[in-house]
């Protein structure tokens, strides 16, 4: 996942193209080494990792500029993206200065699952920096946007049934371990290992492969792949996926 340099924000006087009130921010969730992770940014040295997000042009619906940001930093745009939830500010920050353009600050916020493989790193300029952390290991996060962060998680976590989390997040071919960490990571406890292959598989939308994956001198574990066509018709009639009691 090489990084490369970009924009997020079209150039311009900001008042005259951004809704100075209203911006998103995008909590971006990647199955990357083996591990669910969320992409954080860092604006400059010295300053706390934020998740990526921007203002809203006045031409744009919040969908796309949740794209936007998601194609800015990510390079993909065609991928799982849901709004969860808003957030307000009532006071202002420590020696922020008033700004008479702003009546009220709104955030929209939204989490995409997005293929961490096909992902290219994007960023905005020298002093930025993007990374991959593990849910469970985030430090210096942004206090407002560890709330955010949190809440995206909790709402993907009481939608477990209904989101297409592996399908979005895993690829092509995977295994059950691996399916099974994404699940353990987002419910924040072990699953057992027996039940929830079972599970997976009486679904209908998991098909087991004749094929297995070299992992060391004496594992070599069974591969599997989605079927496209349910998943992509369930998600369609908004039909519950699985229970969500794991």
């Amino acid at each position: 996942m090489k990084k490369e340099k970009s924009t997020a924000e079209p150039h311009g006087k900001e008042k005259d193209i951004f809704n100075l009130n209203i911006s998103v921010d995008c909590t971006i969730f990647g199955f990357h080494s083996g591990s669910l992770k969320v992409l954080l940014c860092k604006p400059s040295a010295g300053e706390k990792w934020m998740l990526p997000g921007g203002l809203i042009t006045r031409d744009e619906i919040p969908d796309e500029t949740a794209r936007r940001i998601l194609k800015a930093k990510t390079g993909l745009s065609d991928t799982y993206l849901k709004q969860f939830s808003f957030f307000g500010r009532k006071d202002k920050k420590k020696g922020e200065k008033e700004n008479p353009e702003i009546l009220s600050e709104i955030s929209l916020a939204y989490f995409a699952l997005i293929k961490s493989g096909d992902a290219q790193l994007v960023e905005d300029n020298d002093s930025e920096h993007i990374e991959w952390f593990e849910i469970n290991n985030i430090s210096d996060l942004h206090p407002e946007h560890k709330i955010i962060f949190e809440t995206a998680l909790s709402s993907l976590r009481k939608q477990i049934g209904f989101i297409p989390i592996g399908y979005e997040l895993l690829p092509e071919k995977f295994t059950m371990p691996e399916l099974r960490s994404i699940y353990e990571a987002i419910l924040g406890r072990e699953l057992d290992r027996r039940n929830f292959q079972r599970k997976m598989l009486s679904i209908g939308f998991i098909k087991a492969l004749n094929e297995t994956r070299k992992v060391g001198a004496h594992k070599s574990p069974n591969l599997y792949s989605f079927d496209k066509k349910k998943y992509e018709e369930a998600e369609r009639l908004g039909i519950q996926l699985m229970s969500n009691n794991l």
